[in-house]
């Protein structure tokens, strides 16, 4: 009966999905910031809707939900989570996830950037990409959640992976990854696959002239390469955000579904507020030191054995973002010119872009 709840969240997920391509998204066209808007608060309202779910599974421990077993100095040990606490506890997972992903929305940005993917086409990138990001996300969820099960040292290897990756992000000199065409993952699609130098209109597949003359044969399109860098830049923040969310709970439940609805406004979110990412000065440093309190608490929580109720964890999480904001209002940096293939509602790219310089092959 355990799985019915978790056939019953993909249900959800399904749903949202159906309804952002099916009704929101049907035809290639340009997302508005204030359409962008107003679906990251229809997904928001998904998001903590399913907080009432969750309250009741776990209150009332149906389907045995309710009790987590945890490691603690290498004895097995069961802990009851009730209903408002696991209701806390997923809103501050769900809070802590999509602020994390803020600094994802400034990378796809320059992504779309470097390949010059004209706007009309960025919400199928970012669809598809979303959707390989909740298998892999799952993925490497199930995975952390076990070895956290069996080892309970993994909470302070995910601690100070998260501190050291703070620190990373306050001290080390910024990596913008301007250029993405030229990762390890874009060379080898392009060694293996034929790709197309132009794009041809919201196909990831398309035809090329063969080598034999008045031959044609299949070929990605940049459109694909596209798809290929979202993906992997996605792990590359899930490798950071994930154990953030084990910082908060154990619970591979609260810490998937979170984690999942977070990722399902990212798309959105990237439409809504990436031109103004820019603006945020101070959020590198934000998520630095909420990163490394999060890694310090892991620590020191498992040691102590001391886990802070939902609310306590929240506080600190809600005064560092509202210190960012406050922070980036106050001391802005001088504005810039918005490039053109950034997502403002009066600018588009031509479809009939021609790759970055490499070979196309």
């Amino acid at each position: 009966m355990y799985v019915l709840a978790w056939c019953g969240f993909l249900a959800v997920v399904g749903f949202v999905l159906a309804l952002d391509l099916g009704v929101f998204n049907r035809h290639v066209r340009v997302i508005k910031t204030k359409q962008a808007l107003r679906f990251t608060a229809v997904l928001a309202g998904f998001a903590f809707a399913f907080s009432i779910p969750v309250y009741f599974l776990y209150e009332y421990q149906i389907w045995g939900f309710g009790t987590l077993e945890r490691v603690v100095h290498g004895h097995q040990v069961t802990q009851r989570i009730r209903g408002a606490e696991a209701v806390w506890t997923y809103a501050v997972a769900y809070v802590l996830e999509l602020s994390l992903s803020t600094d994802n929305v400034f990378v796809m940005a320059v992504i779309f950037k470097v390949f010059r993917i004209p706007r009309q086409f960025q919400h199928r990138v970012l669809f598809w990409g979303i959707l390989g990001a909740l298998i892999l996300r799952g993925v490497m969820i199930g995975v952390g959640a076990a070895a956290i099960k069996r080892f309970d040292w993994m909470m302070y290897v995910f601690g100070g992976f998260l501190v050291w990756t703070g620190w990373r992000m306050l001290f080390l000199p910024e990596h913008t990854d301007e250029h993405p065409d030229e990762h390890w993952y874009v060379r080898v699609t392009r060694r293996v696959l034929p790709v197309s130098p132009t794009l041809d209109g919201e196909h990831f597949v398309t035809r090329i002239p063969g080598r034999e003359p008045g031959t044609m044969r299949w070929a990605v399109t940049p459109l694909f390469l596209t798809l290929t860098v979202v993906e992997c830049t996605d792990v590359m923040f899930a490798v950071d955000s994930i154990p953030a969310v084990f910082g908060i709970t154990q619970d591979p439940f609260i810490v998937f579904t979170s984690n999942i609805f977070a990722i399902l406004g990212l798309r959105s979110l990237y439409f809504a507020v990436a031109s103004l990412i820019s603006m945020l000065r101070f959020l590198k440093p934000c998520l630095a030191v909420l990163l490394a309190y999060i890694g310090t608490k892991m620590i020191v929580s498992e040691y102590f054995d001391w886990h802070p109720s939902a609310l306590v964890s929240l506080a600190p999480i809600a005064l560092i973002l509202l210190g960012g904001l406050l922070a980036s209002k106050f001391f802005p940096t001088p504005p810039e010119p918005i490039p053109p293939e950034l997502p403002t509602d009066d600018t588009m790219s031509s479809p009939d872009i021609e790759l970055p310089p490499g070979d196309p092959k």
